[in-house]
């Protein structure tokens, strides 16, 4: 059980009444990287501040579309879905510009929950980190398309002939950024805001797709800022009348959405992991173990990386997305890049994330089997050097080409269950089936026009 910063708690507490805050917005996030929450009177929040308070636990027991998942052992009809506790963390609370009077906490799932809550299966990871005498910085970067649309409008049209933001193709166009000035500058003044910092921001390839990256911080803090990213970069634009989508690929003819983290560890002494310039590419020992490790488990974690149907439409070649565990030095047709910063942000870049993933689940992988790499000095395969796509790679790196069969594989994974606990596995690999199991009762638009007359 993590002990409560009873500083912290102070702080804030004194903070809300010297403001007069009457109200503060509380939050948690589920396994799809989902931010579910309520508004708590203050008097209320303060005492749960010091007690935790209770969450029912459905939102670790239902889908995306608050479906009830039938096949987890944490939550279901069978323990009649009763409250979870949930520990409030001071330190993360942020105002949000569009709500002057309240403040926005977030919280993170205690007691039995803990040990399948998103967070906390992160949290557990940088302390198996904290134990090797590693602190970790990470960092995400997110594309995502922008519509002239409203949650009404998509569904009266069916998620069909969507208007995007803007036409065309118009990668780093200063144009499309002029033109959107307002909206541009009112999304980095909320980075602002509610730091979650963005370090640059431009048009992609695509009509109506821009590229976020985010400031690097201490890895928790990182996930934090990506996925409250994610959730109020579309509440901004839905208050806009605009959408943003996050989905791996909303289009069969365009490239999908990248979700890249970004990795680096820093010892006790502060002295950078992963440079070494005595080594090759001054990639340090610790670094190749790191990569290797990385490399290894990418089939058997996929799943918390890849975790919705729709992220394994991303994973095709010639779509500028990885298509087996392969690593690189500076090379973007790889699923890790190495990315030579010198002493400063030597780092890797985990470029097999999508834009729909669950920052702290896909964190806890990309960075826990890491370590388990450096724990076992696994030695990655060589470098790539030119287009990946056009290697046969070994089968032990293929990946999992559908959710379901990377559920499967994550179950089996022994190194999984050591690093992330059988409880989080277990949970998360059902729900991950639970999804696929949903998708295989759809009837798509491809099979209409596949089989409606020719069969």
């Amino acid at each position: 059980m993590t002990p409560k910063n009873t500083d912290e708690i102070a702080a804030l507490t004194a903070s809300i009444k010297d403001r007069g805050i009457e109200h503060v917005k509380v939050g948690v996030f589920d396994g799809d990287g989902i931010l579910r929450g309520k508004y708590l009177r203050r008097e209320k929040f303060l005492a749960a501040l010091e007690k935790d308070m209770g969450f029912c636990d459905v939102v670790l027991g239902w889908d995306s579309d608050d479906k009830l998942i039938d096949n987890v052992k944490y939550t279901g009809w069978h323990t009649a879905y009763p409250d979870a506790a949930v520990r409030l963390l001071p330190e993360t609370r942020r105002d949000i510009p569009f709500e002057p009077k309240t403040l926005f906490v977030l919280g993170e799932f205690a007691g039995a929950a803990e040990a399948v809550c998103p967070r906390a299966t992160l949290r557990r990871v940088l302390k198996r980190a904290e134990g090797m005498g590693y602190s970790v910085s990470a960092a995400a970067e997110f594309e995502f398309f922008m519509f002239r649309e409203t949650p009404e409008t998509v569904r009266e049209k069916g998620y069909r002939n969507l208007q995007t933001m803007t036409p065309g193709n118009f990668g780093y166009s200063m144009l499309r950024s002029a033109v959107h000035a307002e909206l541009c500058q009112e999304l980095l003044d909320l980075g602002q805001a509610m730091r979650f910092p963005i370090e640059g921001l431009h048009s992609e390839t695509g009509p109506g797709v821009l590229e976020a990256a985010l400031m690097y911080s201490e890895a928790l803090e990182a996930a934090d800022r990506a996925a409250l990213f994610k959730t109020f970069t579309k509440a901004l634009c839905q208050r806009r009348g605009l959408m943003a989508t996050f989905m791996a690929k909303w289009s069969p003819t365009l490239p999908g959405q990248s979700g890249h983290l970004h990795v680096s560890m820093r010892r006790a002494d502060g002295s950078p992991v992963f440079y070494d310039p005595a080594k090759p590419q001054d990639v340090s020992d610790e670094m190749r173990w790191f990569i290797g490790g990385q490399q290894a488990l990418m089939p058997e974690v996929l799943a918390m990386v890849a975790s919705t149907v729709n992220s394994y439409s991303r994973l095709v070649p010639g779509y500028w997305a990885p298509t087996s565990a392969t690593w690189g030095v500076e090379n973007r047709t790889t699923a890790l890049r190495v990315i030579r910063g010198g002493p400063s942000s030597q780092r890797v870049e985990y470029r097999i994330a999508a834009a729909d993933i669950n920052p702290y689940i896909a964190l806890a992988a990309a960075i826990g089997s890491g370590l388990w790499g450096i724990e076992h000095r696994i030695e990655p395969d060589a470098p790539i050097v030119g287009n990946a796509y056009d290697r046969e790679h070994p089968p032990g790196r293929r990946l999992p080409a559908t959710l379901w069969e990377a559920a499967e594989r994550l179950v089996e994974s022994a190194a999984a269950r050591a690093l992330f606990g059988d409880a989080f596995v277990e949970h998360h690999a059902a729900t991950r089936q639970w999804e696929e199991r949903e998708f295989r009762r759809a009837v798509t638009d491809w099979e209409l026009r596949r089989y409606f007359e020719i069969i």
